[in-house]
């Protein structure tokens, strides 16, 4: 366990993981089983701190300390990591390929850092190890299988699975974990392809067929019916029905109902309408490219499947269609019929027939509304920060 402070330092490529980075730091971002910092917490026994944009920063407070120790946040933790860094001694950095990825510093040093100055004097060791900055939105599904292969491990390690009842089939149930709590009857568990990981009071209702890897966190839930296909992990406080695949959503999104979904990321208190569909995979087969706010342009993903990637806050309507590599940014409402245009901004409303703003006032109302479906507020922060987005040109 480390004293001082461990602080999570947004790097260069925060602005590639757009949508996703307007509302949370890096570290905020749900790969696998756990978030990055929760997986740092868990691992180094302590609370974390950031370091991020100017308008997230009060959300996420920072608190400097005699001794800190500075990390990158999109880094994903092993035990490498955990190793290495427990090894740095004050005054210390790493780096990998010429990047900065850990720093030991007192809170003179430190509060230059935050200030925007180089530091200069730091004994810097050149690393290579085989190790996962997030950089790029479609990593996040790219790498979740092996994200869920590392939390499963850690967190299981020395425990023992819940016992779920004979009416369910369980295939490989070395490879299954049950958290207290967690339900589910009548479902068929393929986990010989992936670890299947069942978070406490989650429930698969009966019917479900899932096969690995796969996470279901916290007081989540897989509709009657469902197929689920790995790598794919759905974030606390979910609903999720109809065809999944090698998808991830942050938490406190719904897609209830028939639809699919493959090759995706989804934020947080998004909602799906009945049928909604993504395509994945072009008719030619070739690579995908996908809107990058940082360049403000769209890029090749070098990918041949990616689907949608949605902000926090965003919505679709009933028998939605979305195209190969869809970017929707934060706080869109989405409905009609036919293909919306690849790039659908932040504040949009509307859909084929063109999209007009979508007022913040009204934004924040409905916001308001589903958080307390949930017994959550939407914090005068959280108000500061949307209505920072809605500002934002590059939106």
């Amino acid at each position: 366990m480390f004293s001082g402070s461990v602080i999570l330092f947004d790097h260069a490529e925060r602005n590639n993981l757009l949508p996703f980075t307007f509302t949370r730091t890096v570290s905020d971002i749900r790969i696998g089983i756990m978030t990055i910092r929760e997986k740092w917490e868990k691992r180094l026994q302590t609370k974390t701190f950031s370091f991020t944009q100017d308008y997230l920063q009060k959300k996420f407070p920072i608190e400097i300390a005699d001794d800190n120790l500075f990390i990158c946040g999109g880094l994903i933790p092993s035990e490498n990591e955990i190793k290495l860094f427990s090894s740095i001694k004050k005054g210390d950095a790493v780096s990998s390929d010429g990047r900065l990825i850990a720093f030991r510093v007192d809170a003179s040093d430190a509060n230059k850092f935050l200030g925007g100055e180089n530091l200069s004097g730091l004994s810097t060791k050149e690393i290579s190890l085989t190790h996962r900055i997030l950089t790029q939105k479609w990593q996040i599904f790219k790498w979740n299988d092996w994200a869920i292969e590392e939390d499963f491990q850690f967190l299981t390690s020395g425990r023992k699975s819940a016992m779920p009842s004979t009416t369910n089939t369980i295939i490989s149930p070395d490879n299954f974990f049950m958290e207290e709590g967690a339900r589910m009857e009548c479902t068929i568990i393929n986990a010989s392809h992936g670890k299947i990981y069942l978070g406490k009071n989650s429930e698969v209702m009966e019917g479900a067929t899932i096969r690995g890897a796969f996470a279901l966190c916290d007081n989540s839930e897989v509709k009657m019916q469902a197929k689920i296909y790995g790598a794919t992990t759905i974030g606390p406080h979910c609903k999720v029905g109809g065809e999944i695949t090698n998808s991830v959503i942050f938490g406190y999104s719904n897609k209830a109902h028939d639809g699919y979904l493959g090759n995706s990321v989804i934020g947080e208190w998004c909602n799906l309408g009945a049928d909604t569909n993504t395509s994945n995979l072009k008719n030619d087969y070739s690579d995908v490219k996908q809107w990058n706010y940082a360049s403000q342009s769209f890029e090749n993903t070098n990918q041949q499947f990616c689907g949608l990637m949605m902000g926090d806050h965003s919505k679709c309507g009933i028998n939605s269609m979305f195209n190969t590599g869809t970017v929707v940014g934060i706080s869109a409402n989405v409905f009609g019929d036919g293909f919306p245009r690849q790039i659908i901004p932040s504040f949009s409303w509307g859909g084929v027939g063109g999209f007009t703003d979508y007022q913040i006032n009204k934004a924040l109302k409905v916001a308001k509304l589903v958080m307390q479906r949930r017994n959550l507020e939407l914090t005068p922060t959280d108000i500061e920060i949307l209505t920072h987005i809605y500002n934002l040109k590059e939106r």
